[in-house]
């Protein structure tokens, strides 16, 4: 479904999971907390396989997404797998909603210092309030062990609601608001020149998200903007009574802009802004200069968020690839992911390049880095290694 450039991206929504043994009423309590039919609800275990994501918009909380998990004291290979799902989910979590329903409380306290060693926000629950007799006890317990006062809630006599949903809008991060995308790069009244070239990976009639979202960002600015493909910029910019301020290219035609443009004018890519925008920018150019360092004998690994079926001349499938064999050699090893298909061992390869993310929220990007930088492996972006490839790393401007 094409998105409109007034719905707000997932990506860009507060995340808030909802974690849990099987059966411990995450379900029913999402269902409760919302007034929907979200999750669907039974008294058998492992009802909740994948899980499941809802955006909703929430007085007091704004743009979120509600995701509920399977129980992570699933078993069996399935459930492995499944378990190996919530993980993801919980990556992606700004806020986690933790459910204690017993007194073992093994899991759930390894769940719980996952969440504080990732520096996420935990609020803890009793669930089911309105059959457990020892909520006194339990409440004890989740204090003792976690410091945290637990809210006793039943989704059932819709009890408790209330004080979840204050709890999440306190712990609500500071800084949750997205930053800008072209950051300090442009203001009121800057001209900027958007090249975006439309083939095959921009279907007809449709930009892709990157494009839409700074076109946003930049008419929120009220920035004054100006759009071509790359085979108009020369008359794009005779037209031009004075050169653009800034230019943003996609990135896979970052040197031949940069031939083109005006000695005044600073030059980014889509790419290059959403690393800084979702990623670690810093941490992104340092990983490029691992690209001088590979030989035959290296192993790279591109990290493609989106999951749609490869297309002919695919910049990530195709086109990087392609580049950097020319670049090292044939015997270059590349491995491709996509979706949230990301290796646990990073240790086998010489350099990972992740793209610019745009479908996964930064919560998740900065889990992906952190592994990345734990194990001591470089990572970069499209955006930046293209540059890098190009000659041009030093000469694109970022905030």
């Amino acid at each position: 479904m094409t998105k409109t450039l007034n719905e707000t991206p997932n990506a860009n929504r507060l995340h808030i999971g909802f974690f849990g043994k099987r059966n411990s009423g995450k379900s029913s309590l999402i269902n409760a907390f919302t007034g929907q039919d979200v999750s669907i609800v039974s008294s058998t275990p492992g009802t909740t396989t994948d899980p499941v994501y809802k955006a909703m918009e929430i007085h007091g909380i704004g743009a979120c997404v509600l995701i509920d998990t399977a129980g992570f004291d699933d078993i069996g290979e399935l459930g492995q797998i499944r378990v190996e799902k919530t993980q993801i989910a919980a990556d992606k979590t700004d806020i986690a909603v933790l459910l204690f329903a017993d007194n073992d409380m093994d899991k759930e306290l390894v769940w719980f210092k996952y969440f504080q060693d990732k520096k996420t926000p935990v609020i803890a629950v009793i669930s089911k309030a309105d059959v457990l007799t020892n909520l006194q006890e339990l409440q004890r317990l989740v204090k003792e062990y976690t410091g945290l006062d637990a809210i006793i809630v039943s989704a059932k006599d819709i009890t408790g609601i209330a004080e979840l949903k204050d709890n999440l809008i306190r712990l609500m991060p500071d800084d949750f608001e997205m930053p800008s995308i072209t950051g300090n790069l442009v203001g009121e009244g800057d001209l900027v020149l958007l090249v975006m070239p439309q083939d095959i990976q921009a279907p007809m009639g449709r930009l892709i998200l990157p494009q839409v979202q700074t076109i946003r960002d930049l008419l929120d600015k009220k920035c004054i903007v100006s759009s071509v493909t790359t085979d108009k910029i020369d008359r794009a910019l005779s037209t031009l009574t004075e050169p653009p301020k800034l230019i943003i290219t996609d990135s896979q035609v970052f040197k031949t802009v940069y031939e083109k443009k005006p000695k005044g004018s600073m030059l980014t890519s889509f790419s290059v802004l959403f690393a800084a925008y979702k990623g670690d920018l810093p941490y992104y150019f340092e990983g490029a200069k691992a690209i001088d360092n590979l030989t035959e004998k290296s192993k790279v690994l591109i990290a493609e968020c989106c999951t749609h079926a490869p297309l002919t001349e695919d910049i990530g499938r195709e086109k990087l690839p392609r580049f950097l064999h020319q670049r090292i050699g044939n015997g270059l090893t590349i491995d491709i992911v996509s979706g949230t298909d990301f290796p646990k061992d990073l240790g086998v390869y010489d350099l990972i390049i992740q793209c610019g993310a745009c479908m996964f929220n930064r919560k998740y990007v900065l889990s992906r880095i952190a592994k990345a930088k734990e194990q001591g492996v470089p990572m970069s972006n499209y955006g930046v290694v293209l540059a890098h490839l190009s000659g041009i790393l030093d000469k694109i401007s970022v905030f």
